[in-house]
């Protein structure tokens, strides 16, 4: 039970977004009470073992760290650490009827080798080194500015300060990019797939929306890394709890709220547990969310796409390309029928109604650049974890499904890990370990499966369409909720989870905008 009636902030959903805000408005002195709707903190950032007698801790929906800003986890005196893959990414391919694949990582000699064994030359290579050497600059001007007030889109332009950049990639859809800088359809294929993870949407799509996904993923940490969470993703979501206790914020958990009601200037929270008082209320959930606790007209449907798949292997499977270890090709993010043409053929398909015939998918093995996550008996044994995102599968494909019989979501699973077998020297089924109970250790989740466990309108990831990290410069930010991408069409009611302008992925920097927000406005009187 909440311990007061009245708060300076009710923060509503206890993700990682709403702990990171709750953390530095109790460390400013406020009182913040956290209202979590499952038994448990985290959202979709979350650790769980999965499979019945086996020692595994699994990242069950998000799983990797790439834009959660060093200064929040120095702030917050967070004790969480991120280690970098050895290895970016391995495509398997087969050219002149062999096996072959492109491993990237290893070093830049052995990467450009891998380039021109694919391809013939070192023409791909050294485009792949221009385009992300120009994303590796964007990359350090942008993502500094993710942490500080909304910039326009006039003051955002000059501070990357390169023409070329911002026409390819804030103007023109990202395909046009993409094919002018390369030419191999597998090697344009791997660049478009960052342009893709839970958007449906072609490489030329006019709403740009593919380019809104494609600069959030090369921009973390000012560099584009995608990193592993020592101890899993729940390790994050832990440290922030703990951090937010420590700082005096009451977080009551199996408590969910119902009802939300404001004048602008106080608010009221109504949930399980009662009705607390609020001068500020921070919505850590999705605008749908945020209408239904209003009583508002919803905002228009948001949809995800994508499969997320856990695995626990008994030994990572041999791959029909004999000259990469698996240890290195899944190491590193393992791309799945994700050629160019592929991708496209995937979603006009998808767009038709139908299942692509060629799932296009991506793999990695958490367990071995960070073996935390497996029991000790598991590690000695050999067992590896992995993580598959599937592409191209929008939460209209599910709707006949139930959570008693998910037909569709079965039928999709099936037709991914065949398309993983073209690769592999050996079924996968046969190196899946078994639970207690005999079951092979595999777990499948759709769009629709991520909106009634998490809330995710229609399963999307990022609760909506992306923003490019901006605001029009027509538009006048008078409040600091404005000034810091937080609004809502509410006074004292802010969006501190994936919604926000800039928001998505897991990052805290919504909750760290919206509570600086309210400080701001607090010190302006």
């Amino acid at each position: 039970m909440p311990e007061r009636t009245s708060y300076d902030a009710v923060i509503v959903g206890g993700g990682h977004n709403g702990l990171v805000a709750a953390a530095y408005l109790a460390r400013a002195g406020r009182s913040v009470l956290v209202l979590e709707r499952l038994d448990h903190t985290g959202g979709a950032a979350v650790s769980t073992r999965a499979f019945a007698g086996l020692d595994a801790r699994l990242s069950r929906y998000s799983y990797l760290v790439s834009l959660l800003p060093p200064k929040i986890v120095a702030d917050l005196g967070l004790r969480f650490a991120v280690r970098k893959r050895t290895v970016s990414s391995y495509t398997p391919a087969v050219r002149d009827g062999r096996p072959t694949g492109l491993l990237v990582g290893g070093g830049e000699d052995r990467t450009r080798d891998a380039f021109s064994q694919l391809t013939g030359s070192d023409r791909e290579f050294t485009a792949w080194q221009r385009f992300y050497g120009t994303t590796h600059r964007l990359a350090e001007r942008i993502f500094p500015t993710l942490t500080e007030p909304l910039p326009t889109r006039a003051a955002l332009r000059a501070r990357v300060d390169d023409d070329a950049t911002w026409h390819a990639l804030f103007e023109r859809p990202l395909g046009e990019v993409v094919e002018a800088a390369f030419s191999d359809d597998l090697v344009r294929g791997v660049v478009l797939t960052d342009a893709l993870i839970g958007t449906f949407a072609t490489a030329h799509d006019p709403s740009l929306r593919q380019n809104r996904c494609f600069l959030y993923h090369v921009i973390g940490g000012g560099t584009g890394d995608w990193d592993v969470p020592i101890g899993g993703m729940g390790a994050l979501t832990d440290a922030l709890a703990d951090a937010a206790r420590r700082a005096g914020a009451e977080i009551v958990t199996d408590c969910p709220v119902t009802s939300l009601a404001t004048d602008g200037r106080t608010a009221e929270v109504t949930s399980s547990q009662g009705t607390v008082g609020a001068r500020r209320v921070l919505v850590n959930a999705a605008p749908r969310e945020l209408a239904r606790l209003l009583g508002e007209e919803p905002p228009p449907p948001a949809e995800g796409a994508q499969l997320k798949v856990n695995m626990l292997l008994t030994r990572l499977p041999r791959l029909r390309d004999p000259h990469v270890d698996p240890r290195e090709a899944f190491a590193g993010t393992f791309h799945i029928a994700e050629g160019y043409g592929q991708l496209e053929t995937a979603y006009h398909q998808a767009a038709s109604g139908t299942l692509p015939a060629s799932p296009p998918s991506e793999i990695y093995c958490h367990s071995l650049t960070d073996p935390s996550i497996l029991g000790g008996d598991l590690v000695r044994q050999g067992y590896q974890t992995l993580t598959l995102f599937g592409l191209h599968t929008p939460a209209r494909l599910f709707t006949a499904d139930t959570p008693q019989n998910p037909a569709t979501r079965e039928r999709l699973l099936a037709a991914t890990l065949a398309e993983l077998d073209t690769h592999l020297a050996e079924p996968l089924s046969d190196c899946l370990a078994l639970d207690a109970d005999g079951r092979p250790c595999i777990e499948a989740r759709s769009p629709l499966d991520l909106d009634r466990e998490l809330g995710l309108p229609g399963g999307n990831i990022f609760h909506r369409d992306l923003a490019f990290p901006y605001a029009d410069d027509d538009e006048a930010a008078a409040t600091a909720a404005g000034r810091w991408g937080v609004a809502t069409g509410h006074a004292n009611v802010l969006l501190c989870g994936a919604g926000a302008v800039r928001g998505g992925g897991v990052s805290g920097i919504p909750g760290h905008n919206a509570a600086m927000a309210v400080l701001e406005e607090e010190a302006a009187g």
